[in-house]
């Protein structure tokens, strides 16, 4: 049975539409599917619909940007039911307050001289959900603003020492942990490979019993980093947890693709069942 637990639509900075996906999931074979859109969760009605025609169970989720020490963590949260005005009040002010953010990182690539308006941010946005780094770069590849149209260059922009380097710092990791707990769901700290102190994993597993992210198809040593990773979630973390963290077809990873283990999706929905 295939999984993908890590899948983003066009209620955040994903490509394709909710609908799309579950198709696109259907035809790739997918059988459980999450949708974890950064801080919105108005993706899953509208997947859910489609997906019980398509036999395809779907595990609401959603991705929260979190503040550690001053570092931008990665955090999925998975849901029974997302429909708790808690957490629906919290993805509204994470939302507007990801927005302004994301204004003052294209200021700041104006003032760098790159000829990029706010509303050429905005042509990229396809639904409410928050406007973020995402939209920006997908901005700087269409236009033309006077950068190089190669993604690893403009990766560069937002990355430490770039000039649009703004970590969104006013979530901090304990908070969303205890929100997603709060409400009813299960915390699994994302894409851990992707953390800029790797060694920081031990002291976020250590806040509270949450999962793991294992079986991600971005990191460049997958050889390597997912045995490393499955070993530390089968000593410090509930569970473990993977998928493709997919976008859209511009990315190198598709849907499905990553080899997610039944057990760790078995132990996600016992917790959620049982919540």
């Amino acid at each position: 049975m295939k999984v993908d637990l890590h899948v983003h639509t066009q209620e955040s900075d994903g490509l394709l539409s909710a609908e799309e996906v579950v198709n696109l999931a259907h035809a790739n074979n997918v059988q459980i599917l999450g949708i974890t859109d950064h801080e919105s969760t108005e993706g899953i009605a509208k997947a859910q619909r489609l997906a019980e025609r398509l036999n395809i169970k779907i595990i609401p989720g959603v991705e929260l940007l979190t503040n550690y020490q001053g570092i931008e963590v990665h955090l999925l949260g998975y849901f029974k039911d997302v429909n708790n005005p808690v957490l629906q009040s919290r993805l509204r002010e994470i939302r507007e307050q990801r927005t302004a953010l994301a204004y003052d990182m294209v200021e700041c690539l104006k003032n760098g001289g790159l000829s990029l308006d706010w509303q050429d941010v905005e042509r990229e946005v396809c639904a409410d959900g928050a406007v973020s780094k995402g939209h920006i770069m997908r901005a700087l590849y269409h236009g033309k603003c006077g950068c190089s149209q190669n993604w690893p260059e403009i990766a560069k922009y937002f990355r430490p020492g770039g000039v649009a380097y703004m970590p969104y710092l006013m979530h901090t990791f304990e908070d969303a942990v205890d929100l997603i707990f709060a409400c009813g769901g299960l915390p699994v700290l994302a894409h851990p490979g992707l953390l800029n102190d790797p060694k920081q994993i031990f002291e976020l597993l250590n806040y509270r019993f949450i999962g793991l992210e294992v079986y991600y198809g971005y990191w460049e040593r997958q050889e390597t980093l997912i045995p490393y990773y499955a070993e530390i979630a089968e000593k410090f973390a509930i569970l473990a947890t993977g998928g493709s963290d997919y976008h859209g077809p511009f990315g190198v990873v598709t849907l499905g693709q990553m080899d997610v283990p039944l057990e760790g999706v078995q132990k996600l929905e016992a917790y959620l069942t049982n919540a």
